[in-house]
């Protein structure tokens, strides 16, 4: 065995090891971020960033792992990474879901030990793979978003002239919306806040910015 300042220039068993370890997380990761959230969201900022996430949640978790440090402190940054917000803009919920799974992923994928044999290891991937896809796939019930807006128009948010309101805020948003709800009403400055509720199947443009408009909030 070669050593470089009593370390081993290289551990076939141990590479090996994080070589297949892992390919099979990127893969399951992949499959997640990939085919069940980009085809839906179409949001590459995301995709991107569970990738690498991932990725350096994977490598940190095994070569500290390796070293023997306890696992609390691999816990600890599980919850790190878990309760990340981006300054610029609130995560949706439905995106913190997601990066909190790879996250999961790459921590089992990492720090199962000798007990724990391949089969099983794979078995929970392909479980958390599956139940994904069941959620975001099977089940028929339809996710209606929200997104709050500051509308100028306040003579067509009387009860009268609310079919007005939908068929303008529809033509503006480019959103088919399900229904609308008038919030606050500034008379000083004529306008008020409006609530728009849509259901994402029957959009395309879902969680685009709108300019002019507030930021949206997820149910």
């Amino acid at each position: 065995m070669v050593e470089i300042f009593n370390i081993d220039l290289i551990d076939g068993p141990s590479t090996l090891e994080l070589f297949i370890r892992f390919l099979v997380n990127f893969l399951f990761v992949f499959i997640i971020v990939r085919f069940l959230y980009y085809r839906v969201r179409k949001r590459k900022d995301y995709f991107f960033t569970y990738i690498i996430i991932s990725t350096v949640i994977f490598l940190l978790c095994f070569l500290l792992e390796n070293v023997k440090l306890e696992i609390g402190f691999a816990l600890g940054l599980f919850a790190i990474f878990g309760i990340i917000r981006y300054r610029t803009r609130q995560i949706p919920i439905k995106e913190m879901t997601y990066l909190f799974l790879v996250i999961g992923i790459s921590v089992i994928n990492a720090l199962a030990n000798k007990k724990i044999s391949y089969a099983e290891l794979l078995l929970t991937n392909i479980i958390l793979v599956i139940t994904a896809y069941f959620l975001e796939r099977m089940m028929l019930l339809r996710h209606e978003s929200t997104k709050s807006i500051v509308y100028e128009k306040i003579e067509l948010i009387k009860p009268e002239t609310r079919s007005e309101l939908k068929r303008d805020l529809e033509e503006r948003t480019g959103l088919k919306i399900n229904r609308v709800e008038v919030g606050k009403i500034d008379f000083l400055r004529d306008t008020a806040r409006v609530d728009i509720y849509y259901f994402e199947s029957e959009n395309q443009a879902d969680d685009a910015d709108i300019d002019g408009f507030a930021n949206d909030d997820d149910d």
